[in-house]
């Protein structure tokens, strides 16, 4: 036990060796986590927060779950791995589990959500050639502006975000960018009779929790339907319960023609994706032309059962939609309290953003000066301070998604820890 203890790592030491050793792409919050279990994560020295992030929607079903734990070690300790050369006895089982899940009759196991959106892009050119007849090599995929696919080199060829582009070129052509929420934009460039699909995120995440007008995905998807182009559903962080319906989708009853997910998949055990479509579209592609050694993994497969059958028996959905509208009521309560501070804020179930105005805070503008420090970061620092982990995005946007087991008690306690870091500001 002493020596147990003797080998524990300390914050410092954790952050120093993340440091020294791992690549810089990334700048997370000074706080070293060991453990999980629910809506709680806890740090090496044992202090307790809520998690307001949820691993960007991957643990909606709460940190560890018991049955999507079980579902592992069970499979762990019999077979993890068999490559696609061979059949394995979960696959099938899975396969006819979420295709019936999610209503499409065939699906495409990959492992991480970019590769879920890479697979689909391939699928929809593949479709595009055979079955649309676009002529060979002129096939164009059409995204919208302020989205966020991945980081591989496609996905940032769509990209407008020059952190994510800058000296990553030559980028991959085919891919046109339009305007977010703007269904003239999606009208005018479906003229083109070259487009094999049309990639959208439902709601956008990593822009800040950008909600578009009720009724634009529905007009989106007809505007596809009537033009012969496949609606794209990226819904890895916008689904599986957490805008308050299993899918942001069904908010409009839009049944996606290429259905892409990740993340809470797995409830935040391992890493699987997935990406569904009908007969007319999935079987464009033929043996040896897509693939991925560990994607349908029998691992893979027992743990997402799992995590999609935690979402219905806990009703989950619901949950997000309840208590989402009563975080988003007392975020707003709290934005009328500080209208300066705060532009605005939004969101779906429990998905939800506050935006910060920095020349709304006297006490930051007299302590920085011409310091570049995002106050949304400084912010998530307090909150992190008084045990609630959230996270900013695009500086001045700070993103609040607890895991959706959350109680209503909990997330009365997180409201008011928010209301009292805000009032510091």
């Amino acid at each position: 036990m002493n020596e147990v203890m003797t080998n524990k790592i300390n914050s410092q030491e954790a952050i120093a060796l993340e440091d020294k050793y791992g690549a810089h792409n990334y700048h997370p919050l000074p706080v070293v986590l060991e453990r999980g279990e629910g809506v709680y994560v806890w740090d090496v020295d044992g202090k307790q927060y809520f998690d307001f992030l949820a691993a960007y929607s991957a643990v909606n079903q709460g940190h560890c779950h018991p049955k999507i734990v079980a579902a592992l070690l069970k499979q762990a300790q019999k077979l993890t791995l068999t490559s696609r050369a061979f059949y394995n006895d979960s696959l099938g089982e899975y396969e006819k589990f979420i295709t019936t899940y999610f209503g499409y009759d065939k699906v495409l196991p990959m492992n991480t959500g970019a590769e879920g959106v890479e697979t689909a892009i391939k699928l929809a050119r593949k479709w595009a050639y055979e079955k649309k007849g676009v002529p060979e090599n002129e096939a164009k995929i059409i995204v919208c502006d302020g989205n966020f696919h991945g980081r591989t080199i496609t996905v940032i060829s769509a990209s407008k975000d020059t952190e994510a582009r800058k000296n990553f070129g030559p980028y991959t052509p085919g891919l046109f960018s339009i305007p977010y929420n703007d269904i003239s934009a999606l009208e005018n460039i479906l003229k083109d009779t070259t487009i094999a699909g049309f990639l959208i995120e439902p709601i956008q995440g990593e822009a800040g929790v950008i909600v578009p007008d009720e009724g634009y995905l529905k007009k989106c998807y007809d505007l596809c339907n009537k033009n012969n182009v496949l609606f794209i559903a990226d819904e890895i962080q916008s689904g599986l319960g957490r805008t308050g319906k299993i899918l942001a989708c069904d908010h409009e009853n839009v049944h996606a023609d290429i259905l892409i997910l990740g993340k809470a998949l797995s409830g935040g055990t391992f890493p699987v994706s997935a990406v569904l479509a009908n007969d007319e579209i999935m079987l464009c592609i033929k043996p040896g032309q897509h693939g991925s050694t560990y994607g349908g993994n029998p691992m893979a497969c027992k743990v997402s059962i799992a995590a999609l059958k935690v979402l219905k028996e806990e009703q989950l959905s619901e949950n997000a939609e309840r208590l989402g509208k009563l975080l988003l009521n007392e975020l707003k309560a709290i934005q009328l309290e500080h209208p300066e501070l705060i532009k605005t804020v939004r969101g779906k179930g429990l998905m939800c953003a506050m935006v910060i105005d920095y020349k709304g805070s006297k006490k930051y503008l007299q302590q920085k000066n011409n310091n570049t420090s995002s106050l949304a970061w400084d912010i998530c620092i307090e909150f992190m301070k008084n045990g609630l982990l959230a996270k900013q995005t695009k500086d001045d946007t700070i993103r609040f998604a607890p895991p959706l087991v959350i109680t209503e008690e909990q997330l009365l306690i997180c409201i008011s820890i928010i209301r009292k870091v805000i009032k510091l500001f």
